[in-house]
């Protein structure tokens, strides 16, 4: 069976974390669903997947967002940043996982003065426009060696891909599915405002459309 290795770096969140990782796998059937959250000792226990203490070779790797910030570098981000340039492997990063790639292939990210919750637009190389969910306060403002093919009004980087590697990043959140919001709310991983905040919640591109079959 092929094995998905996800850098679960929500993995303390209930919501995000967990319901989050769930609608990612779901994008990936039949795999052996791997976790590694390096930055916490006590990950939750989803009732699916397998927890693991460090990166094993995987058919597929899948890097999250996180409550962390790349531009606040911190000594567990040195293991992730190895993973990404020796990954040979489909990779896919997803906000903080695709601030961290671009960062580890010789990019920029710097912090903001607010953070972003939003649906905004995001526009394509070839002139598609799809609405996404973002919510982030850390922005790639160098993406190194990934190649830039979709820019947000408040975020030029929002979508990349390697031109010569099997890895493609977003900054917002194709995971972020409607029933994974309203999830939020219930638990209290979010507030009513915050939700508030991204409306109906519905996206134009899920986690198979934006990352593992994008048409671009």
């Amino acid at each position: 069976m092929s094995k998905l290795l996800v850098v679960d770096l929500l993995a303390e969140r209930e919501a995000f974390g967990g319901k989050g990782v769930e609608e990612i796998v779901k994008h990936f059937p039949d795999h052996e669903i791997l976790l590694w959250a390096p930055h916490t000792d006590e990950p939750r226990q989803y009732g699916f997947g397998t927890r693991i203490d460090e990166p094993v070779e995987s058919d597929v790797v899948v890097i999250t967002g996180s409550r962390r910030n790349v531009s606040m570098w911190e000594p567990w981000m040195d293991d992730v940043a190895e993973l990404i340039r020796e990954c040979e492997v489909p990779l896919y990063g997803i906000c903080f996982g695709h601030q961290i790639i671009c960062k580890a292939l010789g990019g920029e990210v710097i912090r903001a003065t607010e953070s972003t919750a939003m649906i905004a637009e995001v526009t394509y190389n070839d002139g598609t426009k799809t609405k996404q969910l973002f919510t982030h306060q850390d922005h790639v403002i160098d993406s190194g060696e990934m190649e830039v093919v979709g820019s947000a009004e408040h975020c030029e980087i929002a979508v990349c891909k390697h031109p010569t590697r099997p890895i493609t990043t977003v900054q917002f959140h194709p995971e972020a599915v409607e029933s994974v919001l309203n999830y939020s709310l219930e638990c209290g991983d979010m507030t009513p405002s915050e939700r508030e905040a991204f409306g109906d919640g519905l996206q134009d591109l899920d986690v198979t459309k934006s990352l593992v079959n994008p048409d671009f």
